[in-house]
């Protein structure tokens, strides 16, 4: 069954603001589960979006949409979706196989990665959001007697408090190489939380942990106001990303951490469309044009491995 109970049912903190983008995604993610060409399947995201009025009566199969894949939302940016959904599912079972054991999903919103993905043995998800968002999904997954194929352990905090010490109280160990995903997160965030996050990442990670996360370059995102992917987010059920995301200017997050040692790929959307050979393509006026995936790795120290949780010198008979 589904870990940890909380005291509220927490639909109020997912029908409205930054809460209502998790069921945006989860509703994209259950329409390329239905694709015959799907690029990643995630058979709870329907039950999340069926189980508020919030976002009752939005499609979860493309079938369900008048306009189809014309409809620049249902269409075009529920395929964005998917794409990212595939690609960082990708990134995090690769670094799992390198070695690390720890995954820690930063604004985990109603991600299922726990439940859905088949994990190496020994894996621990901490799932870190708002208390609310994570009552909902305990209660939805819960009602559907899902079970995680890993060790799951919910952080019910903000991330704007002190998730760090919340995260290292539930048993998360800074000396074993991570994991680290903030997948559509930083776009809400001030410029010094992210600066702090990316920090504490850097502060928590040892050698051979990993980082994902998404970004935005547009140094004014109100010249895309009339972008069809905006305009069309609200106009049909009433998400004025715009108003949610922070204006103020970002800072250079990948560079940061190329400083510090990592070693660092910025990649657009559309590499992945090419790759996969599903998903958007650049347009006009496009709301995506500025937008970023980053790729991040902590590297091994010469002459170290992986021994157990912890790296340590490798001894001469195990170079030969």
């Amino acid at each position: 069954m589904v870990g940890t109970a909380h005291r509220n049912t927490g639909v109020e903190d997912v029908e409205g603001g930054v809460g209502l983008t998790a069921l945006l995604v989860a509703a994209a993610r259950a329409i390329e589960t239905h694709r015959h060409d799907s690029l990643a399947r995630d058979v709870y995201a329907e039950h999340f979006v069926l189980a508020t009025p919030a976002s009752a009566g939005w499609p979860v199969r493309i079938q369900q949409v008048p306009d189809g894949d014309a409809n620049p939302l249902w269409g075009r940016f529920a395929r964005y979706f998917g794409l990212r959904t595939r690609v960082l599912d990708d990134f995090l079972l690769r670094s799992l196989h390198a070695g690390a054991r720890q995954v820690v999903l930063l604004g985990a919103g109603l991600d299922s990665r726990a439940f859905r993905l088949d994990w190496p043995p020994g894996c621990v998800i901490f799932e870190i959001d708002r208390e609310g968002v994570l009552a909902f999904k305990h209660q939805v997954l819960g009602g559907l007697s899902a079970t995680p194929k890993a060790a799951r352990v919910p952080i019910p905090i903000d991330l704007r408090a002190d998730w760090v010490g919340a995260l290292t109280d539930a048993g998360f160990d800074a000396a074993a190489p991570s994991v680290w995903l903030a997948e559509g997160l930083l776009f809400y965030l001030p410029n010094a939380a992210e600066t702090y996050l990316i920090d504490a990442v850097d502060r928590l990670s040892t050698e051979g942990s990993a980082l994902a996360f998404e970004v935005k370059l547009e140094k004014d995102l109100l010249a895309y106001r009339d972008s069809p992917l905006y305009t069309s987010t609200k106009h049909q059920i009433g998400i004025d990303l715009l108003n949610l995301f922070d204006r103020e200017p970002r800072p250079d997050s990948a560079g940061d951490l190329a400083a510090k040692g990592w070693s660092t790929s910025v990649h657009t959307p559309f590499d992945f469309t090419r790759r996969h050979g599903r998903g958007p393509l650049p347009e006009q006026n496009d709301a995506l044009a500025g937008n970023r995936w980053v790729f991040a790795k902590k590297p091994w120290a010469a002459g170290t491995r992986l021994t157990g949780k912890r790296s340590e010198a490798t001894r001469p008979e195990a170079t030969s």
